[in-house]
């Protein structure tokens, strides 16, 4: 096949992926040099640029490595055929051709045009020296990232965690069929494989079910999971299961993982009035969750009899995400109540926000049960909401707090097998019976669990170790006094002190969403500093070691050393400290002052620049985003013996400050605990 010589466009946003670096960088790029290739197409707002020539002005001028890989350049062909299903279908075409060269779509869906199929031609042709797994996922990704408001995915750590529940549920019963009514990409089933396929399936291969009214996503699914799995038993068809729920299922399915759509409308109300499967009541016109919920509950089938050891059902088991509102809506009490009486609501989670679109919303795991002729007298609900990393101070406050995965997995699990955890409680089936019937886990579970006499001792102790160093820090400070004279010392900016070689500067720059994680630091990971001081271990974002060196490398983040001295250049966040903790990395408007200590002390430095007057004349403050020049801040003129004096001096106030903020800390924790204790009558002394 001849060389393809079409001119391949590519956006601002795709040069800052091929650059590795931010739009913004980009767009300033685009200002900045004069010689940055022009527009070839698009929009003044979305300008398209000549992949050929961006590459070679990236290494010309050093903004990349190598030239760009056969991938990137496919890309861009693919997004030009501008439909979301017509980009799918080649995405699609090349997981079908890669996992059974034969398939050609595997004999579903409209053909591929011409375009598509060369299209797909190319990138089999590649799989071959990229990886075929890798070339599938990187299409993938891709794709469900340029429409990522028009197809809701389960995020991997979800899936993963509805996996697990299943499994706790079912325990040492075989699985042999796993459903998914609405299977989408089919990330949920690729999950449940990758659980089930080794494991016991009673002589036979898992069988794996799929469904979806988007006959483009049910391409997509049946290719990634026919070259994603060993292919042994999978069945992916497209239609609307709710008004066609014959077809697939001649036998009961042991484990249904779903997450289907919510708040429809046109769900088929009417025509489904007399359905069979409406076995605890009609859904409303508004229920359409409520109709998934009973569905999925008509795959599994019969119960096989009372549950044992653990709630264990005899029969299958689904784990099914829901809006909230399911468990509260009043249009819903009578199902929800049906559903309680007959044992199939097992256990309800409540999620934190942000573990799944819409990602605003705290959305609620149903673990289901066929109805068994003994049903269960109680209902585990979990309240996994507090499970949160929050944000640091400098992120934009729209941005919502990263799920702690670990502890929502942790603390379902564990619930799960009986074990009292925070936010866990097992409700009387009559309890929840009644004029609401409320399935939502924060109204039955406790607000905290009781303080014992143990956390109790261990306030104390950290009471009593931080007005010991509070007073020792406080007793060296309180005996200095004001010097009546300080017009002798001049000062000088930090630019000069740069131009001296007194000291170097290095700048953060913004790290792409990408290669950020979240939690607590591990040893392969380096913690990337993006607020003014270092949070506590659930709350820290970090990156992987090799990828934090190679940034560094790159004067992308740079990593910090013992003795640096570190400056937020924000107006609204501006502070200075040295580094006790490297290394680190440092993120955008963070700097890295790295001294000459035969001249500066950087103790007495962070002290001169962490000033706020000094912060007022060295930058804007029209707004809270606006920047301090860092070179623009000024330092005391002063010997080097004089300097280290008052560094020791900036030290001990560094520890007393340190006191006293774990003083507060301490503080608030022994007055929630005393309070609660307090109403609880369970005070006395000693």
């Amino acid at each position: 096949m001849a060389q393809r010589t079409d001119q391949v466009s590519v956006t601002l946003a795709a040069i800052a992926r091929l650059a590795g670096v931010g739009r913004a960088a980009v767009s300033n790029w685009k200002r900045r040099y004069p010689d940055f290739p022009l527009p070839v197409g698009g929009t003044d707002a979305s300008p398209q640029f000549a992949l050929e020539a961006v590459e070679a002005w990236l290494k010309r001028n050093d903004k990349i490595a190598a030239t760009v890989g056969p991938l990137e350049r496919l890309w861009p062909r693919v997004e030009d055929l501008g439909d979301r299903d017509r980009m799918g279908r080649v995405v699609a075409g090349l997981g079908a051709r890669l996992s059974d060269p034969a398939a050609d779509q595997r004999g579903r869906g409209e053909p591929l045009d011409p375009a598509e199929q060369a299209l797909v031609d190319d990138a089999v042709r590649m799989a071959g020296t990229e990886g075929e797994a890798e070339t599938f996922r990187f299409l993938l990704d891709r794709w469900l990232g340029t429409h990522v408001r028009q197809i809701a995915t389960t995020p991997p750590p979800l899936a993963t965690l509805m996996t697990r529940i299943a499994a706790g549920v079912r325990g040492d019963l075989p699985v042999r069929t796993v459903a998914d009514p609405a299977c989408g990409t089919g990330t949920l089933l690729l999950t449940a494989a990758r659980r089930w396929s080794g494991a016991d399936t009673g002589g036979r291969a898992l069988r794996l079910l799929g469904n979806d009214v988007d006959p483009v996503l049910s391409m997509v699914a049946d290719a990634r999971l026919a070259l994603e799995t060993d292919r042994a038993d999978i069945e992916v068809t497209a239609h609307d299961t709710l008004r066609n729920a014959t077809g697939q299922l001649s036998d009961p399915v042991d484990v249904v993982l779903s997450n289907p759509p919510a708040n429809a409308r046109d769900w088929g109300h009417e025509e489904l009035a007399t359905d069979q499967r409406w076995a605890y009541g009609q859904p409303p016109r508004t229920e359409s969750e409520l109709a998934w919920v009973q569905h999925i509950v008509s795959m599994l089938g019969e119960g096989g009899g009372a549950p044992g050891e653990n709630g264990v059902p005899g029969g299958g088991v689904a784990v099914v995400l829901l809006p909230p509102g399911v468990a509260a809506r009043r249009a819903g009490r009578r199902i929800r109540a049906g559903l309680l009486r007959a044992g199939v609501i097992r256990a309800v989670v409540a999620l934190p926000a942000g573990a799944a679109p819409p990602y605003g919303v705290g959305l609620h795991l149903w673990v289901l049960a066929p109805p068994a002729p003994r049903p269960q007298n109680a209902v585990l609900l979990v309240d996994t909401s507090d499970c949160r990393h929050t944000p640091p101070t400098s992120v934009s406050a729209s941005r919502l707090p990263a799920v702690d995965w670990d502890g929502v997995q942790d603390r379902v699990l564990l619930a799960l097998e009986g074990v009292e955890v925070p936010g866990g409680v097992a409700v009387p089936v009559t309890d929840l019976l009644g004029e609401e019937t409320d399935l939502t886990p924060a109204r039955h579970v406790a607000a905290a669990q009781p303080v014992r006499p143990v956390d109790l001792r261990r306030l104390w102790a950290r009471y009593d170790k931080g007005l010991l160093t509070a007073r020792d820090a406080g007793g060296v400070l309180r005996d200095l006094s004001v010097a009546r004279d300080s017009t002798g010392h001049g000062t000088v900016s930090i630019a000069e002190l740069e131009q001296a070689k007194a000291l170097a500067i290095s700048s953060g720059t913004a790290v792409p969403e990408e290669k950020v994680r979240r939690g607590e630091v591990p040893e392969v990971g380096v913690e990337l500093l993006t607020g003014l001081a270092a949070s506590s271990p659930a709350e820290r974002q970090w990156l992987d070691r090799a990828d934090a060196e190679q940034a560094d490398r790159d004067g992308l983040s740079p990593l910090t050393s013992f003795g640096d001295v570190v400056v937020v250049a924000t107006a609204h966040g501006f502070d200075a400290w040295v580094e006790t903790a490297a290394p680190r990395a440092l993120g955008h408007r963070l700097h890295r002052l790295r001294v000459d200590p035969a001249r500066l002390d950087p103790w007495f430095l962070a002290a001169c620049l962490r000033e706020r007057s000094n912060a007022r004349r060295a930058g804007g403050h029209s707004s809270s985003t606006s920047r301090v020049d860092v070179r623009r801040l000024h330092v005391l003129r002063l010997p080097l013996d004089e300097q280290q004096t008052y560094g020791e001096v900036h030290r001990k106030l560094v520890d007393l400050e340190s006191a006293l903020a774990e003083l507060a800390a301490v503080g608030g924790e022994l007055s929630e605990g005393l309070t609660a204790l307090l109403a609880a009558g369970r005070l006395e002394q000693r």
